[in-house]
């Protein structure tokens, strides 16, 4: 061991099984004990603290232990904790729906609550599905989904999702999904320029289309940023030319808002930018500022009317779980839907991003090692490279994201990496103060790695 363990690391280590982890390296780098949050702020059981800039895996927005959001939670545990959601309903549910609908794109009008992000896929795609089938066209049976896409992990997610690592050994239990080659901007097969980019890169996704139209239910895409597969990040118009396909094809478009909804890319939902209106919208993290688990898919009267029918036809969506509309998370998240509007935290975000974007330009562009750094709304990513010039990838055997993870956590930074692209994504109540310590800290650690390594 690198240090001495406490009595609460040690119990960890002999009874839980942590995820996206390999469990061994938990015997050199013991897992780090939180004791509580305060604003962009993570402390552990030792008193050091450290400025979470991931957000805890992207569902923070206003800051650990909120008071606002605490005390909502806390009036509603002592009126009603749950309630079976089948011939029940309640305040909070009903309100937080009504808020969505107003929210999101013109033409989503109906919720179904969920509780968690790859619960919201399974529903989305069951629900396109089965709407096919009760409208006649029972040959289209298959999604279409994008290269280095991630949905989520459960197997249905895990069928439309595209990155191996999290892929390969399911396998033989997953859908048969068509696979379309997805945007990547940095390495642009069409050597496009961001400034006048018209997607030429939709025509992977056109080709795939025209072949198999008549089998493919719905398309499911990550709005503006493919956030596993190293916040590969796109323009609008790819967006809507998508839009206008699926139109054309007859086939729903199932947008996965779930990381890049509430706020994160500048406006409160990603495809607001294209302005566009997807079939069905999976919304989640963020929907309840990182309290609780919940989700929710949005969609159309038009999909909602293909269910409606006498019981004994037997055309319901018979999908649930004893937690849905899970009254406790519907109240946090009605909270955090009136914070939107009562404080302007999209202009906040757009304020931040514009400040983040300046300072992170400044540190980064020039260092050695470091591609590119990229930014939409405030999600920034540095994607490092062996060389700029070429692009060429660092060795993924030498875990070079993850050996600056670990030195930025003892400067008191949590940037967890994906793969070789370190990413910043923090509470929207970060000060100029805190985003500067967070963008010098991950630069001093950058520039302290790559002279030990070149060493």
């Amino acid at each position: 061991m690198t240090q001495a363990l406490t009595e609460l690391q040690t119990s960890d280590l002999q009874h839980v099984w942590h995820p996206c982890s390999q469990m061994k390296d938990y015997e050199q780098f013991p897992p780090i004990v939180i004791k509580k949050g305060q604003g962009v702020w993570l402390y552990d059981e030792k008193d050091q603290r450290y400025l979470d800039a991931v957000s805890s895996w992207w569902v923070n927005l206003f800051g650990h232990a909120n008071p606002r959001i605490s005390q909502a939670l806390s009036d509603q545990a002592f009126t009603l904790e749950h309630a079976i959601f089948a011939n029940f309903s309640h305040e909070p549910a009903i309100k937080l729906a009504q808020k969505l609908v107003a929210l999101t794109p013109e033409g989503l009008n109906k919720v179904f609550f969920a509780d968690n992000g790859s619960s919201a896929i399974e529903i989305a795609l069951k629900m396109s599905f089965q709407y096919h089938m009760q409208t006649g066209k029972t040959s289209k049976k298959r999604f279409l989904a994008l290269t280095d896409a991630y949905h989520g992990e459960t197997l249905g997610a895990l069928s439309v999702g595209g990155v191996d690592l999290y892929n390969e050994v399911y396998q033989p239990l997953l859908l048969d999904t068509v696979r379309a080659q997805g945007p990547d901007c940095y390495r642009c097969p069409f050597k496009e320029q961001p400034v006048s980019c018209q997607a030429q890169c939709i025509s992977f996704v056109a080709k795939e289309l025209a072949i198999h139209h008549t089998e493919i239910s719905a398309v499911i895409i990550e709005p503006l940023i493919q956030a596993a597969a190293g916040m590969k990040m796109y323009p609008p118009i790819y967006l809507k030319q998508l839009r206008e396909l699926c139109t054309q094809y007859d086939v729903h478009l199932i947008a996965d808002e779930i990381a890049v909804g509430f706020g994160r890319t500048g406006t409160m939902f990603a495809c607001e930018q294209a302005a566009i209106t997807p079939d069905f919208m999976c919304l989640s993290k963020g929907l309840t500022g990182g309290y609780l688990p919940l989700s929710a898919v949005v969609t159309s009267n038009k999909v909602y009317n293909a269910f409606y029918d006498d019981y004994g036809t037997m055309k319901a969506f018979l999908h649930s779980h004893s937690y849905t509309g899970n009254t406790l998370a519907c109240r946090v998240a009605l909270e955090v839907l009136t914070m939107f509007e009562e404080e302007q935290y999209i202009d906040i975000v757009q304020e931040k991003g514009e400040r983040m974007d300046k300072l992170a330009r400044a540190a980064f562009n020039q260092l050695p090692y470091v591609g590119e750094y990229r930014q939409v709304g405030l999600v920034g990513a540095i994607e490092l490279v062996a060389n700029a010039v070429t692009k060429q990838a660092l060795p993924s055997e030498e875990r070079i994201g993850y050996q600056i993870y670990k030195r930025a956590l003892a400067k008191g930074l949590l940037i967890r990496p994906l793969g070789n692209v370190l990413y910043f994504m923090p509470p929207y109540i970060i000060t100029d103060e805190e985003m500067t310590f967070m963008i010098d800290t991950a630069k001093e650690t950058i520039l302290q790695f790559f002279a030990e390594w070149e060493g």
